[in-house]
C-alpha cells in the first residue's frame, strides 16, 4: 500500500510547514511541497495537523497489582491508545523477588504476544538485584532489545530495592549500554504515615494523598540523582509530580548532571482538590498522588525550560468494583487511573490551545523525546524519510467532550468525565496502515509489533 497525505501542516519537534507526505509500505518515503507521487490512497489534510505517532513510555497493561489485574490488556489498551493518537507504548515487566528476569519476561510475553493492536516495547523492573540478576542485564540488552531498567524506592517487600542494590544495578546497566528509571518516593516515610493514619481510623482516599507528602518525592528524587551522579549511569525519573522533586533535578544540573524527567498528563491537568469527594476520590488514587496547583504550574514551566522532557500517562486502569476493594481502607485501593487514550488530546488542548507550550514542544514531549531517550530514534518518534510511517492527522479546532460513554479504554468510569477539549485525533497510520479513521479501528489484534531498542547514550 502507498498513501499520499496532501496539504497538511506537518509538525515535528523542530519543523512546522505546509507539505505533503508520501508513504510506501511501512516507511515514509518523501516529505515536501506538491510531491509528484501517485498513491493507492490519497488523504487531503488541508486545515489539519500532521505529526508523528505518539509514544507513551509508561503504561501498565494486564498487570498484577494488589491482588487483581489492571483492566486494560494488550488488545484493549493499545487499541485505545491508537484512538487517541498514540501508536506505541512501553510497558513494565515486573520481576518477582526471588525469581529471574527471564521468568518475568516469559510471563509478560505470554500476555502480550499476538495480542497488541499498536506497537509496544518493555522496560524491565528489577526488584531483586543480586549476582544472578546482574548476569541477566547483558542478555536483556543484547538479546532482547530491552535497554531500560525500572527501580522502585517504595513498596518494600514486593518491588523496592535498597540503595546498595541501586548502585550495583546502575554500574552494571551503564556498562551494558542501558538506562535506569525510578519510581522516586521514600517508601519508609510513606509506610510510616499509612500505618499512622490507619491507627487513627483515618481510612478515606484523602489519606492516600496525605500519606505521600511532597517531601517523600523530593527526598527520593534527590537521592536518586546523587546515586546516578556517582555511577555515571543514564537516569530517568518516571511520573514526577511536584516542585520539590523537580528542584532536586534542577540542583543536579549545577554539577553538570543530566537526569531525564517524565511527568504524566494527569499531573498537568488535575490537582489534589479531587481528594475531597469521599470515596469517589478513589478514581484518582495513584502513586504519587495528584499535587497542588503550584506543582501543576511548575511542571508546565519545567517543560518549557527543558527540565521535563516527556509526558506519559502511567496508565493503570481498574474497574470501579476493583477500586471498591479499598472502600473501608484507602491502603487497599488499587493504585492507578485510565489515560492512555487521552494523553495527546489533553496535552494539545490544555497545552497548545491554551498557549502554555508550542506545537513543537508538544511533539517533542509526546513523541520525539521518548524515542530519543529510549533508543528508537529516528525510526520512531518523528516524521522523516526512512522513519516508520506512524502518522497522526489531527483537527486542531474540533471540540469534543471526554467521558466513559465515548472512550475505548476497558474501564467503567472516566477520570476526565465532562471535560471539553479543543483538538481531536481524526486519522492514525501505524507502520503504513490506516489504523484509525472515522472513529473506527481498522487494524486487528496482533498487528502491533514488539520493538527492539538500541543501546542508550544518555544524550538527546
Amino acid at each position: 500500500m502507498s498513501i499520499l497525505i496532501k496539504n497538511g501542516r506537518v509538525v515535528t519537534a523542530s519543523e512546522d510547514q505546509i507539505a505533503d507526505l508520501y508513504i510506501e509500505g511501512e516507511k515514509i518515503i518523501a516529505i515536501g511541497k506538491n510531491l509528484p507521487y501517485r498513491a493507492d490512497q490519497e488523504i487531503d489534510a488541508t486545515g489539519k495537523l500532521v505529526f508523528p505517532g505518539g509514544i507513551d513510555p509508561h503504561v501498565h497493561l494486564d498487570m498484577p497489582f494488589m491482588g487483581t489485574f489492571s483492566s486494560d490488556n494488550y488488545e484493549t489498551g493499545t487499541r485505545a491508545a491508537l484512538f487517541g493518537g498514540t501508536t506505541m507504548v512501553i510497558d513494565f515487566i515486573l520481576q518477582t523477588q526471588g525469581k529471574s528476569l527471564r521468568h518475568a519476561l516469559d510471563q509478560w510475553k505470554g500476555r502480550s504476544d499476538g495480542n497488541a493492536v499498536g506497537d509496544y516495547a518493555f522496560h524491565m523492573a528489577v526488584t531483586d538485584f543480586n549476582e544472578d540478576t546482574k548476569k541477566e542485564i547483558r542478555q536483556m540488552v543484547e538479546e532482547e532489545g530491552i535497554v531500560s531498567f525500572k527501580t522502585f524506592m517504595a513498596y518494600k517487600g514486593a518491588l523496592m530495592i535498597n540503595d546498595s542494590q541501586m548502585v550495583g544495578l546502575m554500574q552494571e546497566v551503564k556498562k551494558q549500554g542501558g538506562l535506569v528509571t525510578v519510581h522516586a518516593t521514600n517508601g519508609d516515610i510513606i509506610d510510616y504515615l499509612i500505618a499512622k493514619h490507619k491507627a487513627e481510623g483515618k481510612l478515606s482516599p484523602l489519606y492516600h494523598y496525605l500519606s505521600q507528602p511532597e517531601i517523600t518525592e523530593a527526598e527520593a528524587s534527590s537521592r536518586f540523582c546523587d546515586m546516578a551522579h556517582y555511577t555515571g549511569c543514564p537516569a530517568y525519573i518516571v511520573h514526577l509530580t511536584c516542585e520539590g522533586a523537580l528542584n532536586a533535578v534542577r540542583r543536579a544540573t549545577l554539577r553538570n548532571q543530566r537526569v531525564f524527567v517524565e511527568t504524566c498528563i494527569q499531573y498537568l491537568t488535575l490537582d489534589a482538590s479531587l481528594y475531597d469527594k469521599g470515596f469517589e476520590s478513589a478514581k484518582w488514587v495513584m502513586s504519587p498522588p495528584l499535587r497542588e496547583k503550584k506543582d501543576v504550574e511548575t511542571l508546565w514551566a519545567g517543560m518549557n525550560q527543558g527540565s521535563v522532557q516527556v509526558v506519559a500517562t502511567d496508565h493503570c486502569p481498574f474497574m470501579w468494583e476493583q477500586k471498591k476493594l479499598g472502600e473501608n481502607d484507602f491502603s487497599k485501593i488499587p493504585n492507578g487511573h485510565p489515560a492512555i487514550e487521552h494523553r495527546m488530546e489533553l496535552l494539545f488542548s490544555e497545552g497548545v490551545a491554551k498557549g502554555k507550550i508550542s506545537l513543537n514542544k508538544f511533539v517533542e514531549t509526546a513523541c520525539t523525546n521518548p524515542a530519543k531517550i529510549f533508543g528508537m530514534y529516528p525510526f520512531k518518534g518523528t516524521l522523516a524519510v526512512g522513519s516508520d510511517a506512524d502518522v497522526v492527522i489531527f483537527d486542531p479546532n474540533e471540540k469534543h467532550t471526554l467521558g466513559v460513554k465515548s472512550h475505548h479504554m476497558n474501564v467503567d468510569y472516566s477520570s476526565y468525565e465532562g471535560m471539553e477539549l479543543t483538538g481531536k485525533t481524526k486519522t492514525v497510520i501505524l507502520r503504513g496502515s490506516v489504523a484509525i479513521d472515522n472513529n473506527q479501528c481498522l487494524v486487528s489484534k496482533g498487528y502491533g509489533k514488539f520493538i527492539r531498542r538500541n543501546k542508550i547514550t544518555g544524550i538527546i
